[in-house]
């Protein structure tokens, strides 16, 4: 199983945590990091070291953080250059968090990192895009006869 480490400033890491486990469980070989305002990066890098090794499957490790440019963002992408089973991405939303979590056993480290853009892409909408998209649908569907 692809391990996760979320990390994000302030609480947002521990926020997505718990909002995962309200609507998919607990989940195993997932961490999520926060980089409080009175963190330093050295710390952050050593929570990172210590979440690799406690969690790390030989499957591969996804870190998903919340900005680009920003310190759990670059932090991680410093340690994915030491080992290449190691991805970052960043732009972190909870629908792409959780619906990572929940298909991580049938995928490879890359389709995973791949398809968790798609995923984050997909959970970024409006209400009037998605009625115009369930309307596109119901008058097809009318079209077609069925």
């Amino acid at each position: 199983m692809i391990a996760v480490i979320l990390s994000g400033h302030g609480g947002f890491a521990s926020g997505i945590e718990k909002a995962i486990h309200q609507v998919i469980g607990e989940q195993q070989q997932f961490i999520a990091l926060d980089f409080p305002e009175e963190s330093t990066t050295q710390q952050l890098e050593a929570q990172m070291r210590q979440a690799i090794q406690e969690i790390d499957s030989d499957e591969g490790i996804v870190f998903l953080t919340d900005l680009l440019g920003g310190t759990p963002f670059r932090t991680a992408s410093l340690l994915s250059q030491e080992r290449e089973d190691i991805q970052v991405v960043t732009g972190t939303n909870l629908q792409m968090a959780a619906e990572m979590l929940l298909e991580r056993d049938e995928l490879k480290l890359i389709e995973f990192r791949d398809q968790a853009i798609e995923c984050g892409h997909r959970g970024i909408t409006s209400l009037a895009a998605e009625m115009a998209l369930k309307e596109k649908t119901t008058t097809a569907e009318e079209h077609d006869g069925i």
